[in-house]
């Protein structure tokens, strides 16, 4: 069986190298078209980055919100961060995306609608919101409770103890993780162009309609994606050092 596998997909790689005429030049920048669709491909940046950013801090938000419940020493009140966490970890990005896009107009006769970008925000903050919340509860969970009894022995309440003492702590503990996860939302906002974002992606699939040039334009955004990436994770790991995180 594996070897018959193995058979077919060298019969498709050959018949692949034999039909495909290669243009590369349709991404040369130093050829009229290559430049042209260069720049059309690399006009999508502001918008990739727009919603991830946007994304990362709104769920960071959210997150810490959603957190707070768990903190409690009741269980009725902890099920509000387990139901939310484990309801948005188990939707897929794109299904989640899907139904707020097309599913909520639907519900609410037209009245409640969103254009492409707020509908992917609004699907990336409540998916990414679950993970970072368990990310601060981590955090928070790391932190020494001989600190909390001190600042509760001299007098500070349960909000000042949490917002001066634990929560600054944790953020620091966390840093590495939450800028991970926005690696991860910048990666994750490619899906958004299923709806008709003007992101990276969507040009480029907009662009293979017209250039029919689908192994070149593809190739040219997975650069762009990689080239991003690199450099997120280049300034995560400024921010680690500044941070002195170990």
């Amino acid at each position: 069986m594996k070897k018959l596998l193995l058979f077919l997909i060298a019969i498709n790689l050959t018949g692949c190298s034999g039909n495909y005429n290669f243009a590369w030049f349709s991404i040369n920048p130093f050829h009229a078209q290559g430049s042209s669709n260069i720049e059309f491909l690399i006009g999508g940046l502001f918008t990739t980055i727009s919603v991830s950013l946007i994304s990362l801090i709104l769920a960071a938000i959210l997150g810490l919100i959603v957190t707070l419940p768990k903190l409690s020493s009741k269980k009725s009140i902890n099920f509000i961060n387990i139901t939310y966490v484990e309801i948005f970890r188990s939707i897929p990005v794109l299904v989640l995306l899907l139904w707020i896009y097309y599913g909520l107009p639907s519900i609410f006769g037209g009245s409640l609608s969103f254009n492409p970008f707020v509908a992917g925000v609004i699907t990336l903050v409540l998916h990414e919101s679950a993970f970072i919340s368990e990310i601060y509860r981590s955090g928070i969970q790391a932190i020494n409770k001989g600190q909390v009894e001190a600042a509760k022995a001299l007098g500070l309440n349960k909000t000042l103890v949490f917002f001066k003492i634990v929560l600054p702590q944790a953020i620091r503990i966390i840093t590495p993780a939450l800028l991970n996860q926005g690696i991860y939302i910048l990666k994750m906002s490619s899906l958004i162009s299923v709806i008709g974002l003007s992101d990276l992606t969507r040009r480029a699939n907009e662009l293979i309609v017209t250039t029919y040039r689908p192994l070149e334009i593809y190739t040219f955004l997975v650069l762009e994606y990689l080239v991003l990436v690199l450099i997120a994770s280049y300034f995560v790991r400024k921010v680690e050092t500044k941070f002195e995180i170990k």
